[in-house]
């Protein structure tokens, strides 16, 4: 049987969130890195209270190496705003760190990372978890619930429920890219920024 392969070997012990930035950069832990333009690490403040994590960069992710900061991104700017919680205080990342897709002429199209990219990619999360240590933890999207919460955790029934772990509360919610495929995207993004609002007052019980 082939050895699975792992992000855990490119992951630096004891290091810093800088640290871990630099060193994802050389990540072969699974072979996304062949086709991606460069890893897309997380980005925000270490002592965020609010970690939200995606499923992968996008395509203008992969360009520019940033975390949401393409058209999904651009709407998740937009709903944090309405639901109170400020971006710059935010620490924002992904399941995954390369962009997996696939082309399409000139066109780059987005393909959902598999179980066994996520597991890869794991090891990066859980160290971006461990040394930001979040009192709540947003999941946008199955992908990044799964990778969270186990692969048996359905977001369609469990969409906005506190599940507790031992380090930090979950919440999982879809991801922005949904509402702006969903055929009444109004009422999907209404939807989506009453999970925030729910984000947002849940903090508020946690205290400081």
């Amino acid at each position: 049987m082939p050895t699975r392969r792992s992000a855990a070997e490119f992951v630096p012990e004891g290091a810093d969130l800088a640290a871990l930035r630099s060193a994802a950069q050389t990540c072969r832990g699974c072979d996304l890195y062949a086709d991606a333009t460069q890893v897309v690490f997380g980005d925000g403040p270490e002592s965020a209270e609010l970690v939200v994590v995606g499923e992968q960069p996008g395509d203008v992710e992969d360009r520019r190496g940033e975390p949401f900061v393409g058209p999904a991104g651009r709407l998740l700017d937009k709903a944090l705003a309405e639901a109170d919680l400020i971006r710059g205080g935010v620490y924002l990342t992904n399941a995954v760190k390369h962009f997996k897709h696939t082309e399409r002429g000139k066109r780059r199209i987005h393909k959902t990372p598999g179980r066994t990219e996520v597991v890869a990619c794991l090891p990066w999360l859980t160290a971006e978890l461990a040394l930001i240590r979040p009192r709540l933890v947003l999941c946008l999207g199955a992908t990044a619930a799964k990778a969270v919460l186990g692969n048996d955790f359905k977001v369609t029934e469990r969409r906005g429920q506190v599940v507790a772990l031992d380090e930090y509360e979950v919440v999982a919610t879809v991801h922005p890219s949904s509402v702006l495929r969903a055929p009444d995207r109004d009422e999907a993004y209404r939807a989506f920024v009453a999970d925030l609002r729910g984000v947002r007052e849940h903090l508020g019980k946690l205290g400081k």
